[in-house]
């Protein structure tokens, strides 16, 4: 996508208030914590135009640009990669603490067969998850490939179904009851944009699910949840519930799903801090806008897991790839 001129924060300079002029008693003069705040406050930015159209990956490559996400011969390794990753997924979510017994899932459309998915089986951990551990569903919710000797989870089906139904663009799905998603879903609010990272979700990107009727079982419920994503977003927060992230890979939807369980930490620590008296800073809109269109294409998202997959995949000595990808 091409940026155009944006205007971006340049950082703070604040003069000392004993520099300041003022006729009124020494006691009166702002504290230098005041000045300073009243300094970012009124900060204006300065634009600066970018000489060279680059896309997102251009950008953040500093020499030779990393290469496209893979393409693949044949929808059978095709299938054997995507799989691959969604097991890692499932690891990082293990070793970052999202695990919560048999809650949680992960979906992930069949590249042949669109009007299907694969998910992980019921009850198994995810730190033990491997490519050959999934799940192929149909909309109907019928197992017809993959493992069939753990059924599915039957209220993630009904979220992931609506939500491959409604948006040919999301490919994956990923949905778990992470501990301090689940914090900030108390407060059925959007995540503010606090820091640069939380800026991957500006604007339409980022939904709350107001409504909480329990543990999704209908088709109904997973339709509403479905339609209050909306046409782009990315992730979601839902009431009393945790985080639900989507994108074009697994490894978009995963990484997503990180940082909005972080983004969830820091905004949850930030007001702590604003409770004790500490004053929060808001990202300008313009800066937030130019950070998300500059850092949160599809590309690049797919990049953001890769450090993590590579982890897992040292860790585990390549065992969770161990799907031939046919069907």
């Amino acid at each position: 996508m091409a940026p155009s001129a944006v205007p971006l924060t340049d950082s703070h300079v604040v003069q000392s208030p004993h520099s300041l002029k003022s006729s009124e008693p020494s006691s009166q003069l702002q504290t230098t914590a005041e000045h300073e705040e009243d300094v970012i406050a009124r900060k204006s930015t300065q634009p600066q135009t970018l000489t060279k159209t680059k896309t997102p990956l251009e950008a953040i490559s500093q020499g030779e640009t990393l290469p496209p996400v893979p393409t693949h011969p044949t929808f059978a390794a095709h299938r054997a990669w995507m799989l691959s990753h969604m097991a890692a997924a499932f690891r990082v979510f293990a070793r970052k603490g999202y695990t919560e017994g048999m809650s949680g899932h992960i979906s992930l459309r069949d590249p042949e067969y669109p009007h299907t998915f694969w998910t992980n089986p019921l009850g198994r951990h995810f730190g033990l998850l491997k490519a050959s551990d999934m799940v192929l569903v149909d909309y109907s919710g019928a197992a017809i490939g993959g493992n069939r000797s753990r059924p599915a989870n039957g209220a993630g089906f009904l979220i992931h179904a609506a939500l491959h139904k409604a948006r040919e663009d999301v490919n994956a799905a990923c949905h778990t009851h992470s501990p301090y998603g689940k914090a900030w879903s108390s407060f059925a609010r959007r995540l503010d944009m606090i820091n640069q990272d939380v800026c991957y979700f500006y604007g339409e990107a980022q939904a709350v699910y107001a409504e909480f009727g329990g543990i999704v079982f209908s088709e109904e419920e997973g339709a509403r949840l479905a339609g209050a994503l909306g046409p782009r977003g990315r992730g979601m927060v839902l009431r009393n519930h945790g985080l639900l992230t989507v994108g074009g890979t697994v490894d978009e939807a995963a990484y997503l799903y990180t940082l909005m369980e972080r983004s969830c930490e820091m905004q949850l620590r930030v007001e702590a801090a604003e409770r004790e008296g500490s004053r929060k800073v808001l990202v300008p809109d313009e800066a937030a806008r130019y950070t998300f269109e500059m850092g949160s294409d599809a590309q690049t998202l797919y990049y953001e897991f890769q450090p993590d997959f590579e982890y897992e995949e040292a860790v585990a000595g390549g065992s969770f790839d161990d799907h031939s990808g046919e069907l």
